[in-house]
């Protein structure tokens, strides 16, 4: 899923990116990445607010992920990965997207993409493809997924053997100058669909335009106007078959994952209003204790919706029955949606105007988690699920069994 799209602002060219430079990558995947990103959100954590500024970028964090194997994770074990992807493994996928997003919503957005682009790749890529790009991925290069655009949207012009020469731009390019392996879909020409290709950002021209990214929150994630004219691909770099991107349930069944990166955000409010009244001594207030047990109800409420969206993603027919997989996913995010709206203002009203005051991280975390939380059509996808539920007459406690 993407975010919606804007109009871009007059170009402002920067300079063209580069692949940032690959940390070693580790020896071996930790067994357990869950367990990897639990031990990295504390260090994730406290180096946020460094890069908390446009144009910032957590570099240094993706240094870290690497070296947990984390960006490994998400391949299949034949390539060196921990199979992230697989269904059997959805809520182990959702509780490392949680940490990671518990310790940099920042990087827990770019993460998800990172992951989103090794899922789509795996479903739909050749077999010398995937094991192509698993190799990339092996060497630190980091992938992620450009679709949304303006106007000005990407078209691929054909050229003489099999390759294509870009026209047009992104928009919302999050990791721009970062990511040297984004996954971009573009228009095949005469009305030939929208076609996915991988992009060798670190052998191919591209621009920035990083005027386009003045945001409330999500600062670092360097979400930029990216034009892409004028760069070439070959038929190696396209991806699957045209369409392929938004086939479902997988196309709308992923709000799952960036519904985990934002209950993690909360997971980080919740834990520093604790530690905020701690500090102050205000353990013993009535009312303190009445907004932090409110608190503590929703964010446990969050972590059940996780369970039911990894069950309902890894039942036998996910994908043969993907009006019901996306309607669920559909909920999910509505209702962790409206989680993190609850924690917000409870939050607030705990630590007061103090706890807003820099250097203390409620005011970061709160701008973040706003601004992720504007993810596209949030009405339609309720109404989509109400949509579904009214056409099926099975009832309550069977509905999502049926």
């Amino acid at each position: 899923m993407s975010l919606l799209a804007y109009p871009a602002a007059d170009s402002a060219p920067d300079a063209s990116p580069e692949a940032s430079a690959a940390a070693p990558v580790a020896s071996s995947v930790l067994p357990d990445p869950e367990a990897a990103a639990a031990a990295v959100a504390g260090q994730l954590a406290s180096a946020a607010a460094a890069t908390d500024q446009e144009g910032g970028f957590p570099t240094q964090e993706f240094d870290w992920l690497r070296a947990a194997g984390l960006l490994t994770a998400p391949l299949p074990a034949a390539e060196g990965g921990f199979d992230l992807m697989a269904p059997t493994h959805t809520l182990r996928l959702l509780r490392t997207l949680k940490h990671i997003g518990r310790g940099n919503l920042a990087v827990g957005r770019v993460y998800e993409g990172h992951a989103n682009a090794l899922q789509l790749i795996q479903r739909f890529g050749r077999p010398e493809q995937v094991r192509r790009w698993a190799q990339d991925a092996r060497a630190g290069h980091l992938f992620g997924v450009w679709n949304t655009e303006a106007q000005d949207g990407v078209q691929l012009e054909p050229l003489p053997g099999g390759r294509y020469r870009l026209r047009g731009s992104k928009t919302f390019g999050s990791g721009a100058g970062h990511l040297s392996r984004p996954l971009i879909t573009g228009a095949l020409p005469d009305g030939g669909g929208w076609q996915m290709f991988v992009l060798p950002t670190d052998e191919q021209p591209t621009t920035l335009n990083s005027s386009f990214w003045q945001p409330l929150g999500m600062r670092a994630t360097a979400s930029f106007r990216v034009e892409l004219t004028g760069a070439e691909i070959g038929p190696d770099d396209l991806l699957g078959q045209p369409g392929d991107y938004y086939q479902q349930p997988w196309f709308s069944g992923g709000a799952i994952r960036f519904a985990a990166v934002q209950l993690g955000a909360a997971e980080a409010v919740f834990d520093e209003t604790r530690r905020f009244l701690r500090e102050l001594g205000r353990l013993d207030d009535p009312y303190q204790k009445m907004r932090v047990g409110e608190m503590a109800m929703l964010i446990e409420s969050g972590n059940h919706w996780l369970r039911g969206a990894a069950e309902h993603a890894a039942r036998p027919l996910a994908h043969a029955e993907a009006e019901a997989t996306v309607a669920y996913a559909n909920l999910v995010r509505t209702a962790i949606e409206e989680i993190c709206l609850r924690v917000l203002p409870l939050a607030e009203r705990s630590v007061g105007a103090r706890g807003l005051l820099r250097p203390e991280p409620f005011e970061r975390l709160h701008r973040d988690l706003t601004h992720y939380l504007r993810q596209p059509a949030p009405d339609a996808a309720v109404a989509d699920a109400g949509r579904f539920v009214l056409h099926h007459a099975a009832p309550a406690y069977s509905l999502w069994n049926a």
